[in-house]
């Protein structure tokens, strides 16, 4: 993939904002600390800088895209506060098993899956062997190393928890991080070392 960008992949909820159970409305979004300057040293890197998120909130019903593109909204205002901004969203509305009509199937999307990711590296031009995976969840971990990325598990959200059910289940991330400004941290050191070979 000659003249690809490198991208860093965040999930959302636990990794940039603080996880509230099926966030809804946009005045429910607050930022973890360190999280806006952490994407905008990101973007400062030339990273392209790709949200990916299982909304499965909306196959339950609990709400709908629309509600999912107003709370993105929000997201981006606050982090253009701090001069950071988001390249891209990719979300999975789907549950395999919960809610009816067009989301209840099983999909290729939802995390642990990497068809977010897959699906970003056409559409963006990114490499994935040269990208990051950034989250609280083992299925980000897993979703990244499917697509051959480099992952870091951040101790915000539920990541203290899954960094135990990861051990357990032999999938460990290749970095964890306390949160996103020092999986940041991590990215660059990794940049410089592959300069350096």
């Amino acid at each position: 993939m000659s003249g690809s960008s490198v991208a860093i992949f965040l999930d959302r909820d636990g990794t940039i904002n603080e996880d509230v159970n099926f966030l809804s409305k946009p005045e429910q979004l607050i930022l973890i600390d360190g999280s806006a300057e952490a994407i905008k040293e990101a973007n400062e890197l030339g990273l392209k800088v790709i949200v990916f998120t299982n909304q499965s909130g909306i196959a339950r019903g609990y709400f709908t895209e629309d509600d999912l593109h107003k709370v993105h909204k929000r997201l981006d205002e606050l982090l253009a506060q701090k001069g950071a901004k988001i390249d891209a969203y990719y979300y999975c509305p789907h549950h395999p098993v919960e809610g009816n009509g067009e989301y209840k199937v099983e999909c290729e999307c939802r995390k642990p899956k990497d068809g977010m990711l897959q699906r970003a590296s056409r559409e963006q031009n990114i490499d994935l062997k040269k990208s990051f995976v950034i989250g609280d969840r083992c299925v980000d971990v897993q979703a990244g190393k499917t697509a051959g990325a480099t992952t870091i598990l951040v101790l915000t959200g539920y990541g203290r928890d899954e960094y135990k059910k990861c051990k357990d289940e032999n999938f460990e991330p290749d970095f964890v991080a306390e949160n996103l400004k020092e999986a940041i941290e991590i990215v660059k050191k990794c940049l410089m070392e592959r300069k350096e070979k």
